[in-house]
């Protein structure tokens, strides 16, 4: 085709390249900010089986360490679980219910975690005063309130029939 003549427009063609991209433009990225981008190399993705997961266990090791060592939070919800646990094991309850208090006070510990990992990301960012900062922070403590109102309520469904019971056997 010369450079002087006029393009003949294919619509049927340009309809099936739309109905059915070539495996190229299906994942060529548009821009940095096209989520298809491939993402930076992480020297750090990089383990796979065994090893993964043995760097894992060390990461999570620290990161409990952590949490005990600087959040006072994450201890006395640790102190707490450290009786509840047992207590939800023991209690005289069906294998769901116990799953349901176990579950309930892991929930928290869960919770909690994750709202000082948030916190601690917040204030790598910036120790300056903000709106978002703020709101970030509330929120992440609200959810820690959430899973300690759960907490509470199963463990009243669920033991508070037994110790009524069982003071209705004293009187």
């Amino acid at each position: 085709m010369k450079r002087d003549e006029p393009l003949m427009h294919d619509e049927s063609a340009d309809r099936a390249h739309l109905a059915e991209p070539s495996e190229s433009a299906q994942h060529e990225p548009l821009s940095p900010d096209d989520p298809l981008a491939p993402l930076p190399f992480n020297p750090y993705k990089g383990n796979r089986g065994f090893t993964r997961a043995w760097h894992a266990l060390k990461n999570s090791i620290a990161g409990f360490r952590v949490a005990i060592r600087e959040e006072s939070a994450f201890r006395q919800e640790l102190t707490l679980a450290a009786i509840l646990v047992p207590c939800g094991a023991l209690v005289p309850v069906d294998a769901v219910s116990h799953v349901l208090l176990i579950g309930s006070v892991l929930l928290v510990l869960i919770v909690e975690l994750l709202n000082s990992s948030v916190e601690a990301a917040i204030d790598r960012i910036s120790l300056e005063r903000h709106e978002l900062s703020r709101r970030a922070k509330d929120l992440g403590s609200a959810a820690v309130m959430v899973a300690l109102a759960a907490c509470v309520l199963t463990w009243a469904l669920i033991v508070g029939p037994l110790f009524v019971r069982w003071f209705g056997h004293w009187h």
